[in-house]
């Protein structure tokens, strides 16, 4: 791995080129065979669809009106399928990233711009996995917010480990901590046994409450502004390339079919892990008449209490913690993948993950000296609120490159999917500043 930085002045080399085409994949004609070997992509990208910074908007969702947001997390979910197989066909038909796609298409300045916006936008991401990892270890070992933020900056050493060893590591690794996740929570909802038809009720078909109840809707945005993340579109375009397929057409079409299996899968286990989260406060908070709980500290207090379970507190702080962890390997990935994409500068991924961890430990540090709990609540809100405003941005040069024949060839969007990827596009731009237009007022 380079230590120095390098300066590359012609044309690109391909997304993460340590990583490209370093994962084989099976010629049998089984099926489900070939399939496993573009399993895993997908479930580095759904790490976003459930990071700390999702948590607050659904704990405050379901304590504060039971199960009617659910349809927005399923709605959200959808969306989320549909941009991350742009992204990742993208990748596949071109062979560069939405990084590289930018730097070619736009001007320098342009560029440039884009550039910065990614990376704010991953230092925003990276703060809501410092604060969320810092509580978990305060939550579980009683660590002070200030300590806890500090050891959260010592995952670099395990991701740098991770990646030695070769991606498919890394992979495993991001999924023993999804697999975490899901058993805590699965935990969580015998603990709280919830109403399961009307949470299947709601999560299929959408209450007219929510776009009626101004108060409603607030949260319903914010649910879908945290979902999205930018840094994912960039990520999913460049790590599908990991794969060794055949770079001929026909191979080309089934690594976006199978790695849209893959996607689809990991946002269904993000979507069961966003809809536990709302079922499990709406069963333990709403349905006990604590309607106001939103940090994750208080919903942390009242669960063993509430539900009558010693150990589901202790479930839901490691769910916590494993879910900041994740985060953090995404974060660095997409860290290099926006750099060396926009400005072909290729850092070595301790020195990327030392500049990108810095930056948010150090605004957590001074902000937790002097306010404590209170404060990190606003910097989650504040990185929520960094999000929204960075993700048309990636959105919408992501649908124009996938809707231009000229760049994909035979595998431009076809004029169903081009409408409907304007239409989502549209949608959460609108949303996002509605959103940000209410947290102003």
């Amino acid at each position: 791995m380079p230590t120095e930085l390098q300066f590359h002045v012609a044309l690109p080399e391909p997304s993460l080129p340590e990583l490209h085409s370093s994962v084989r994949v099976s010629s049998s004609p089984i099926y489900w065979r070939r399939l496993l070997g573009f399993l895993g992509p997908g479930f580095l990208i759904s790490v976003g669809y459930m990071d700390p910074g999702n948590w607050a908007t659904d704990i405050a969702g379901g304590s504060r009106f039971g199960y009617t947001l659910l349809s927005v997390i399923m709605a959200s979910n959808l969306m989320a399928i549909l941009l991350q197989s742009l992204s990742l066909k993208l990748g596949v038909a071109t062979e560069r990233d939405l990084a590289q796609m930018c730097n070619e298409s736009y001007g320098r300045w342009a560029s440039f711009s884009l550039w910065i916006g990614a990376e704010i936008a991953i230092a925003a991401c990276d703060l809501a996995e410092v604060i969320g990892s810092a509580i978990a270890l305060n939550l579980l070992f009683h660590i002070p917010l200030f300590y806890g933020v500090l050891i959260t900056g010592l995952d670099v050493l395990l991701i740098l480990l991770m990646q030695r060893w070769g991606f498919r590591y890394v992979e495993a690794l991001v999924i023993a901590l999804i697999g975490t996740i899901i058993a805590m929570f699965g935990a969580q909802m015998v603990f709280c046994r919830p109403e399961y038809w009307p949470a299947l009720r709601n999560l299929i078909i959408p209450s007219p409450s929510i776009v009626t109840n101004p108060d409603m809707l607030y949260i319903a945005i914010g649910m879908l502004g945290a979902t999205v993340m930018p840094h994912n579109l960039y990520l999913h375009s460049s790590i599908v390339q990991s794969r060794n397929y055949k770079r001929t057409p026909k191979g080309k079409r089934e690594a976006i079919f199978m790695a849209n299996v893959d996607s689809a899968l990991a946002l269904t286990v993000a979507l069961f892990v966003n809809a536990a989260i709302v079922i499990v406060a709406a069963a333990v908070f709403h349905r006990s008449g604590h309607f106001e709980v939103a940090a994750i500290e208080d919903a942390y207090k009242l669960l063993s209490p509430l539900v009558g379970a010693a150990g589901a507190s202790t479930i839901f702080a490691i769910a916590l913690l494993a879910s900041g962890q994740n985060s953090s390997i995404t974060g660095t990935l997409a860290g290099q993948v926006v750099m060396e994409g926009f400005i072909h500068i290729r850092v070595s991924p301790w020195l990327r993950r030392l500049i990108t961890r810095s930056l948010a430990i150090i605004p957590t540090i001074i902000v937790v000296a002097f306010t404590g709990e209170r404060g990190t609540e606003k910097l989650l809100l504040l990185s929520q609120v960094i999000l929204s405003l960075q993700l048309s941005f990636a959105v919408i040069p992501l649908v124009l490159f996938t809707g231009s024949r000229k760049k994909m060839g035979e595998f431009v969007n076809a004029p169903w999917l081009q409408a409907l990827s304007w239409f989502v596009a549209a949608l959460i731009a609108g949303l996002n500043a509605w959103f940000l237009v209410m947290m102003l007022r």
